[in-house]
Order: structure tokens, then C-alpha cells, then sequence
């Protein structure tokens, strides 16, 4: 598999996802977990820059949860934002402000409406 704009490509396997033994490979959950990440990044640190503060690095982590469903299937039903951001001159209640807006109005957040998304953020000064 291969991302259109070619900044990546990989190995891409439905056999990967589910079965111990076999080689690594990317998978559909990891792939959402990723641009889950890269959104929430990009839209707190873009509100916070509007508001006239300066994130000097945000990392975020998603953890996206895959459970097999008797009447489904596999579904994703959880997934878990982790951030990290060094941000001066904000208090810590006004930055989780930003962060819970964050994380219900990135694309990608609300594409995904029906998983529960849950956050934990943490700032450095």
C-alpha cells in the first residue's frame, strides 16, 4: 500500500491485524490512529496561535482500540488521544479548554463520531 502522496508506503495485510506470528505490518486502525494524531496537533496547535499563544511542540499519541463484535465484526469502538504540548503563558484549565475543542473539532474527531474519543493532555511551561 502506498499513500498517494508517496510519503509512504508499506506492507498492508488483513492477516497482520489478527494473527500472531505474522510479519508486522500496517493496518487500517494504525493508519486512522496516525492522521487521528497528525489532526489534533495541527488543530490545537492552530487555535492556540489564532489566540496569540505559541505552542513549541505538541506530540500527540492515538491509541485506536479494535474489538471483535459477535453481530459485527471487527469494530473500532475506543479511541484514546494522548498529548503533550509546551505552551508558555497559559494556565492549565484554559489550555485544556483548547485541548477538549481539539478534540471535538478536528476533522478527523468528528469524522469519527461514533467512537468514543477520550483525551489526556498535559502542558509544559
Amino acid at each position: 500500500m502506498s499513500l498517494g502522496s508517496g510519503a509512504w508506503r508499506g506492507g498492508y495485510s488483513f492477516r497482520s491485524r489478527f494473527r500472531d506470528g505474522e510479519p508486522k505490518q500496517s493496518n487500517p486502525e494504525e493508519l486512522i490512529a496516525a492522521g487521528h494524531a497528525g489532526c489534533f496537533s495541527l488543530a490545537l496547535a492552530n487555535m492556540l496561535e489564532q489566540d496569540g499563544y505559541e505552542p513549541s511542540e505538541i506530540r500527540t499519541k492515538a491509541d485506536c482500540h479494535l474489538e471483535m463484535r459477535d453481530d459485527e465484526g471487527p469494530t473500532i469502538n475506543r479511541i484514546e488521544l494522548s498529548t503533550e504540548a509546551a505552551v508558555s503563558d497559559i494556565d492549565d484549565e484554559t489550555f485544556q479548554q483548547y485541548a477538549e475543542e481539539a478534540k471535538s473539532g478536528c476533522p478527523v474527531s468528528r469524522a469519527l463520531s461514533n467512537v468514543e474519543i477520550t483525551l489526556d493532555a498535559s502542558r509544559q511551561s
